[in-house]
């Protein structure tokens, strides 16, 4: 009687999975595996559902057992790799979802998710090439064609991801997801007014869509135009979004009755990138009898930067690929007494998790120069110069802790090479240059640039970014009264070492506005360049004020356009004084503020002490 019972209920369970009701379909499930233990049905039935429910751990078993009955079933290997990556088990996904394509080479689906395994564990032009054969599967499918799309801008293909997203957009108006690869790929391409535009659209569809709002925050910091009360209304309006979709969410655990306090910092950043710079002269210094630290890395790429930064933690995790409900989960069974979001609104961040009050103390440092809108981010640490007291305070959602005489201590590359002469002195024309991307350069920072070649006869400006097309940018030049002969472009180097090594050309660097350089600016000083910076009204365009202050030079501060033309004329008028910074600079970096590692990671937890 056992085998009809059990077919009885796989059949009940089997009606409720296909109206979507898991619930009621999961116990009927295991009924018909406790009365018929080697129903292939059963298992692989039943471990599809698991894995709809998301109950991954459970799905992986039921399937397992199922491959175990029957390997000859594409379906039941590819749901098998779906659970396994969810898991975060890419390598045996890959291997599973690559058997159910043996047996099944026309699976959409199965190309989708082995495309899917690529992208989270970095190996881009593997994911491209899969979604490809995909496509040509299915080539009226827009999702298709917009995940090839973001594929080649991870490439930094921009012209062709736009290409892509354009073609899913014929086939599917609404899509808004191709709305958001395409603004990103327009922003890579350093197109904001037509990225903003689809950023725009795609909002307009999906309103609730946290990672668009994010990229399009993120691109209004780069413009001249919007005043930083507009810019901290677009801020609360994402933190209502991001509070609406977390929820109530009580907190329980806290470890504040510990000897040492739970310091934990999120990042996808905690790689060979500029946040790393300055994380890890903190991690190297903080006084660990009070802190335990722990890094939660979210990016597919681990290298030696992260490995020097996993050195210093009781506990590491990547949670790339990991939905943010997961992230939250984990978290708060690690129990962390603080959280420092190192992100913000920048790409891959986990500000949705922090909505969702996942620790007794939650801080946004670092990575992203302005308020992140949540009610539930409890502190931005921030110094006086940046965000001046009484000024600043109003305009985040944040409660500001100037802990610091400057917020920042930078840590240069080890393989940095020597300053060398000034390129001036060596028969070069006066160059002005800037390596920061592109996209911060709007129309205001070209036409004040412009001014600047203007004042200075036979001096030429040498920008160093991704994405660089040479065509449209000398359109943009001249719209902005900027002589395109004048002006040198470089792609980014292969190296850091080779990154630095181009300031040996310039003679005297140019700081964007409003959104300043950071890491940037860092570069130029320590390689002995000089660097002209415009004060503004908001922390984005202070950064490079807090910086010139803490190595001894506020007089390379400008109040207004006309000192900004002023100072670069006054250097273009000084060889001498430029050619002694060139060697005196990167001393007077390592002997002040900027790089005092011991006393900063000192101020930082004591303001933590303090909270």
């Amino acid at each position: 009687m056992a085998v009809p019972q059990a077919q009885a209920f796989l059949q009940q369970a089997l009606a409720h999975h296909q109206a979507g009701r898991l619930a009621a379909a999961l116990p009927l499930y295991a009924r018909a595996r406790s009365l018929a233990p080697g129903s292939f049905d059963a298992h692989h039935l039943g471990g599809a559902a698991a894995l709809q429910a998301g109950q991954s751990e459970e799905a992986v078993l039921l399937l397992s057992k199922a491959l175990r009955l029957n390997a000859r079933v594409a379906l039941t290997h590819m749901w098998h790799g779906m659970a396994l990556a969810q898991l975060g088990q890419h390598g045996p996904a890959e291997i599973s979802l690559r058997k159910s394509l043996e047996l099944d080479a026309k699976n959409v689906d199965a190309w989708t998710n082995l495309g899917a395994v690529y992208s989270f564990t970095g190996k881009i032009a593997d994911a491209l090439d899969t979604y490809r054969k995909a496509s040509a599967l299915k080539p009226r499918d827009a999702r298709l064609h917009s995940q090839i799309g973001t594929l080649l801008h991870l490439q930094q293909d921009h012209a062709g991801a736009i290409a892509q997203h354009t073609a899913a957009l014929s086939l599917d108006p609404n899509y808004a997801k191709a709305y958001l690869g395409r603004a990103q790929a327009r922003l890579g391409s350093h197109r904001p007014a037509e990225a903003l535009a689809d950023f725009d659209a795609c909002l307009t569809r999906t309103p609730d869509d946290l990672e668009a709002r994010s990229y399009r925050l993120m691109l209004l910091n780069y413009l001249s135009e919007i005043s930083r009360e507009e810019l901290f209304a677009e801020h609360v309006e994402y933190g209502r979004y991001a509070q609406n979709a977390a929820g109530a969410q009580p907190l329980s655990n806290s470890h504040r009755g510990s000897p040492k306090r739970r310091l934990a910092f999120i990042s996808p950043d905690l790689r060979a990138h500029s946040v790393a710079f300055f994380l890890e002269p903190l991690l190297q210094n903080i006084d660990r009898t009070h802190f335990e630290i722990i890094l939660y890395h979210d990016h597919f790429v681990t290298d030696a930067t992260s490995e020097r930064l996993r050195s210093h933690t009781s506990l590491w995790r990547n949670f790339v690929g990991k939905p943010h409900a997961q992230v939250a989960a984990q978290i708060r069974t690690d129990a962390p007494d603080i959280l420092v979001d190192l992100a913000g609104h920048t790409g891959m961040n986990r500000l949705p998790v922090f909505a969702q009050r996942v620790a007794p103390v939650q801080i946004s440092y670092l990575g992203y120069p302005n308020t992140t809108g949540l009610s539930t981010m409890d502190y931005r640490f921030t110094d006086a110069i940046a965000d001046p007291p009484g000024d600043s305070d109003a305009l985040h959602t944040e409660k500001l802790i100037r802990f610091a005489p400057c917020a920042w201590t930078y840590q240069p590359p080890a393989d940095a090479p020597a300053s060398g002469p000034l390129p001036c002195l060596q028969g070069n024309p006066f160059t002005f240059g800037s390596f920061n991307n592109l996209s911060k350069v709007n129309a205001f920072t070209l036409r004040l640039w412009a001014s600047v070649l203007r004042a200075v006869p036979g001096s030429r400006l040498m920008l160093k970014s991704f994405g660089l097309d040479a065509d449209h940018l000398r359109a943009r030049f001249l719209t902005t009264g900027l002589d395109p002969e004048r002006v040198v472009l470089l792609p980014p180097a292969a190296t850091t070492a080779e990154h630095l090594a181009c300031y040996h050309r310039v003679d005297v660097a140019l700081d964007t506005f409003p959104y300043h350089g950071t890491t940037t600016t860092c570069e130029a000083l320590w390689m002995g360049v000089p660097v002209i910076t415009l004060h503004g009204d908001r922390h984005a365009s202070r950064v490079g004020c807090s910086l010139l202050n803490a190595i001894g030079h506020p007089e390379w501060i400008a109040q207004d356009g006309d000192d900004y033309v002023r100072i670069a004329l006054q250097f273009f008028q000084s060889h001498q004084t430029l050619a002694a910074l060139r060697s005196t600079l990167r001393s007077e970096l390592a002997a002040g503020t900027l790089m005092n590692h011991r006393a900063h990671a000192a101020a930082f937890a004591d303001a933590l002490a303090r909270l």
